[in-house]
């Protein structure tokens, strides 16, 4: 076994128990809810279900890491078309999350412009169309650019598989729960 090989199964191996220590020790000791809590027939998420996603992303790394290992002489070299890759899959995350972030705010800019009224998305962004106005296109082009940018080309079957990804992340994140705020409008 390789000197790179014993360094990724010992990261690995940290990384499980790190994982194991955070879902089943710290995490139940440290928070007083569970990943989701019902009081008063209103749901909403609790104070464990952050770290104990991100113990699982971590169980999950470490566990590929383990599994997964390739000698030295497998590992890929850095390339120029590594690096093009690696930019356009910044740009595609810098655009979409720009227009989740302005997208709303903009629109009911537009809307002022035309009503003649004087709306303000800060107190817009827990309604219907509003929530949505900026997380759905900027889930669109975030998931069919990445789509895209693995297939060489856009396609209409992307950009709906897209759509379809996004209404199913709005079904499970903002439907069941009444005070949580898509991305971005907790900043906004």
């Amino acid at each position: 076994m390789s000197t790179r090989s014993r360094s990724n199964l010992y990261l690995g191996l940290f990384c499980l128990g790190f994982a194991l220590l955070l879902l089943f020790v710290w995490i139940p000791l440290d928070t007083d809810t569970g990943w989701i809590e019902k009081v008063r027939r209103q749901v909403t998420i609790g104070d464990s279900l952050a770290p104990s996603v991100a113990g699982i992303f971590l169980l999950v790394g470490g566990i590929i890491l383990i599994l997964i290992e390739r000698s030295a002489r497998d590992q890929p070299k850095l390339t120029g078309g590594n690096l093009r890759f690696i930019g356009s899959v910044l740009l595609i995350l810098f655009i979409s999350f720009a227009i989740m972030r302005y997208c709303g705010p903009l629109l009911v800019s537009a809307t002022n412009i035309f009503t003649g009224e004087t709306l303000e998305y800060r107190l817009l962004r827990d309604t219907v169309p509003w929530k949505y106005a900026g997380y759905f296109p900027g889930g669109i082009v975030l998931i069919s650019g990445l789509i895209s940018l693995i297939e060489g080309r856009l396609t209409a079957r992307s950009v709906v598989i897209s759509a379809v990804a996004v209404v199913v992340l709005i079904a499970i994140y903002d439907l069941p729960f009444d005070d949580l705020l898509l991305p971005p409008n907790g900043d906004v």
